[in-house]
């Protein structure tokens, strides 16, 4: 956490600006341990490993702590020979690079980062927030970075001032929270006029295709812990990757037969070492099976929502994680 940062955050509970209360420990330029107050006094927020914490204790994120601890460089594009991330970002957002130099951008779902360091990257300064200790495994890839402010923050009470950002992200994330649409309604205010936001989510298919396969599982592995589901994942998708990709080359059923056993099998998609296309079964697998939501939507959902939003210059379509919706707050 960085004091120039600071000003710019507000209690999402009494709408204040927030303060530096006191320092306990700093590293360079980065508060490590210390606590923010708002003007009243009332609301305090720990600072805890570099981070702002205004939200702890369990969640229904958790799962995603678990596998960006345990999995967090594999999609990094700056510790991997790929540019995918960097691709998927400026494909479906539909942002140039150049024209990101000098923007605040609100990042809803830091994950690992695998998004924070292209913004990052692009000379953005960048406001990036997960509900889970997902912020700790995207600290270690970010951060430290004087355009870096990392918290851990609820997307439903965000702390930030209406209108600040120029752009708002947010990229794997509706899906997996309580109410979709409640939780993009949420981020709308933030975009100041003539800014930009760009969603994207699941979106709903038929069943009994390799993507679907985990609505057959889900019921049970949302009941085990994700450290029990991670075990059972890093053992079976090794010995069923194989026998998978030859199911899948099974001409007219094959593409069925693959639907019965949860495996995000890459081979032939992406351009990945044989190595690879294990570890992004393993986490792409355990990130279907385990989080307590997983609400896809439809086409004409995600457009009601941008219609409801009142914005402006909207494009929903297929593409991402399913479905990607881009918009803009209109000028006043």
């Amino acid at each position: 956490m960085r004091h120039q940062h600071i000003p710019n955050l507000v209690s999402p509970i009494t709408g204040q600006t927030m303060q530096l209360e006191s320092v306990e420990s700093e590293e360079g330029e980065e508060i490590k341990e210390g606590t923010l107050v708002d003007a009243s006094g009332t609301h305090r927020v720990p600072i805890h490993n570099f981070i702002p914490r205004f939200v702890t204790g369990t969640s229904y994120a958790d799962s995603f702590g678990e596998q960006w601890s345990r999995y967090r460089s594999v999609q990094i594009d700056g510790e991997n020979r790929l540019n995918l991330s960097e691709q998927r970002f400026y494909r479906w957002t539909g942002w140039k690079k150049d024209e990101l130099r000098g923007l605040r951008i609100l990042e809803a779902g830091s994950g690992a980062g695998r998004f924070t360091q292209i913004m990052l990257d692009a000379g953005a300064t960048v406001y990036s927030l997960d509900l889970s200790s997902a912020v700790d495994a995207c600290w270690r890839t970010s951060g430290p970075h004087n355009n870096l402010c990392l918290i851990q923050a609820d997307i439903y009470k965000i702390p930030f001032r209406a209108g600040f950002f120029d752009r708002v992200f947010c990229y794997g994330v509706l899906q997996h929270t309580p109410d979709p649409r409640r939780a993009f309604m949420s981020l709308v205010p933030f975009v100041r006029a003539g800014g930009k936001i760009s969603i994207d989510s699941y979106i709903k298919a038929p069943l009994f295709t390799r993507w679907t396969s985990k609505y057959l599982w889900r019921w049970i592995t949302t009941r085990m812990t994700p450290r029990r589901l991670f075990s059972i994942t890093e053992w079976y998708i090794p010995k069923w990757l194989p026998i998978d990709t030859r199911l899948a080359n099974v001409p007219w059923i094959g593409r069925r037969l693959v639907g019965f056993v949860a495996c995000w099998n890459y081979t032939g998609m992406l351009p990945l070492s044989p190595e690879e296309i294990v570890s992004w079964a393993i986490l792409d697998t355990f990130d279907a099976l385990a989080p307590k939501y997983d609400q896809p939507q439809t086409l004409d959902e995600v457009n009601h929502w941008f219609e409801q939003a009142r914005l402006s210059d909207v494009m929903v379509e297929r593409g991402s994680n399913g479905i990607v919706g881009n918009g803009a707050r209109p000028q006043l």
